[in-house]
C-alpha cells in the first residue's frame, strides 16, 4: 500500500515500560486510526496530492446538510469528528471510503515520528509563567511588584508599547509540534502506538501523527 504522510489519533495517557536491561522508559500511548479516506486530491484538479482522512465516526443527525453531502459523495453513511489532510505521493492508490490503519503502514520500533496536538489551556497567566521572566527584588523597597513584568515601553520615543512585547495573557490551548519522538512499541491489532516521552494535549485529546519525520 502507498505510504501516507500521517494519521489522526487520540492521546490515551502516559505510562512506563521496562527494557530488557531494566531501564525505565516513559511512554505516551496513542490510539492511531483507523482513519477513513473521505476525499482524494490530485495535482491536476486541486494543485497538490493529498488525502482527506476522517477519525471517530459521527452520526449524520449531528452534521450540517453540507457536511452530510460531503460524506455521502464519498459513499459514507456517517461523518467524522475530526478530519485532516495528509500529503501522499501516489493519490491513485487511495479511494474514498478506504480505511487506513497501523497495519497498513511499515512502522517499527526505533523509528522517529512527529506529533502535533493542542496543548492544555492554562488560562490567563503572568509573564513569569508564560514567558519565564525573572522575579523582581524581594526586598530593598520592592512592594507588591515581585511577580510583575516591570516596564513595558520606552520613554518619549517611540512613546508606545512595541508590537509583540511579551506580556501577561492567555497561555496554552494552541497547536504544539513535538519532533523526533521514538516509537517504543506498536500494537497494530489494537491501533496503539507507544512513543517515548510526552506529547501535547490532555487525555483523550486528538493528535496528528506524522511518519518519516
Amino acid at each position: 500500500m502507498a505510504m501516507v504522510e500521517g494519521l489522526i489519533g487520540k492521546k490515551l495517557g502516559m505510562t512506563r515500560i521496562f527494557t530488557q536491561d531494566g531501564e525505565v522508559v516513559p511512554v505516551t500511548v496513542l490510539e492511531v486510526g483507523p482513519c477513513t479516506v473521505v476525499q482524494v486530491k490530485t495535482v491536476e484538479r486541486d494543485g497538490y496530492n493529498a488525502v482527506q482522512l476522517g477519525f471517530k465516526p459521527k452520526k449524520f443527525s449531528k452534521l450540517t446538510k453540507p457536511m452530510r453531502g460531503h460524506f455521502a459523495k464519498a459513499g459514507l453513511d456517517h461523518g467524522f469528528y475530526v478530519m485532516r489532510e495528509f500529503k501522499v505521493e501516489d493519490p491513485e492508490a487511495f479511494s474514498p471510503g478506504q480505511v487506513i490503519t497501523l497495519e497498513n503502514l511499515s512502522l517499527e520500533p526505533g523509528q522517529k515520528v512527529k506529533v502535533r496536538g493542542k496543548s492544555k489551556g492554562r488560562g490567563f497567566t503572568g509573564a513569569i509563567k508564560r514567558w519565564g521572566f525573572q522575579r523582581q527584588p524581594m526586598s530593598h523597597g520592592a512592594k507588591q511588584v515581585h511577580r510583575k513584568p516591570g516596564s513595558s515601553g520606552a520613554s518619549t520615543f517611540p512613546g508606545r508599547v512595541i508590537k509583540g512585547k511579551r506580556m501577561p495573557g492567555h497561555y496554552g490551548n494552541e497547536m504544539v509540534t513535538v519532533r523526533n519522538l521514538t516509537i517504543v512499541d506498536l500494537k497494530p491489532e489494537k491501533n496503539l502506538l507507544l512513543v517515548k516521552g510526552a506529547v501535547p494535549g490532555s487525555v483523550n485529546s486528538y493528535v496528528y501523527v506524522y511518519f518519516n519525520k
